[in-house]
Formats: C-alpha cells, sequence, structure tokens
C-alpha cells in the first residue's frame, strides 16, 4: 500500500512538472508573437502619439511573456 501511495504522488508530481514546462512553452509563444508585432508596430508606425503607446504596451507585455516563459521552463526540473 505505502508502495503504492509513494508511486501516485511521484506520479502526479511528474505531471506537475510536465505542465509548468507546457505553460512556460504557451508563454514563450505569446512573448514572441507580442514582441513580433510590437516590431511590426515600430516599423509601420508613422511617429503618433497612439502608435507608441501600443507600441509600448505589446512590447512590454511580449518581453515579460517571453522572460517569464523561459524562467519556468529553465527552472522546471524532471523528476523521475
Amino acid at each position: 500500500m505505502t508502495v503504492l501511495i509513494v508511486y501516485w504522488h511521484n506520479f502526479g508530481m511528474t505531471q506537475l512538472m510536465n505542465l509548468k514546462r507546457i505553460f512556460g512553452a504557451i508563454l514563450t509563444v505569446l512573448g514572441i508573437a507580442g514582441l513580433i508585432y510590437s516590431a511590426m508596430l515600430f516599423v509601420n508606425s508613422h511617429g503618433g502619439n497612439r502608435d507608441l503607446r501600443a507600441l509600448i504596451v505589446y512590447g512590454l507585455l511580449g518581453f515579460i511573456f517571453f522572460i517569464a516563459g523561459i524562467g519556468l521552463i529553465r527552472n522546471t526540473s524532471d523528476r523521475v
């Protein structure tokens, strides 16, 4: 019975680690998309105030998501 409980606990922790890595990958992809969109806004902008605010918001959110995703992937260790 004890062996079964330990196995179940380890199985749950492994699934949790995989979930963290998947969430980190999703955050990383969203961050890359935000950075690409802000780069497109920068290239196509004409210097208006509204373009500058959108550029800052999308660029900052993309950067935060990208860094958070990479950090989550890097700091999540595999348990066997």
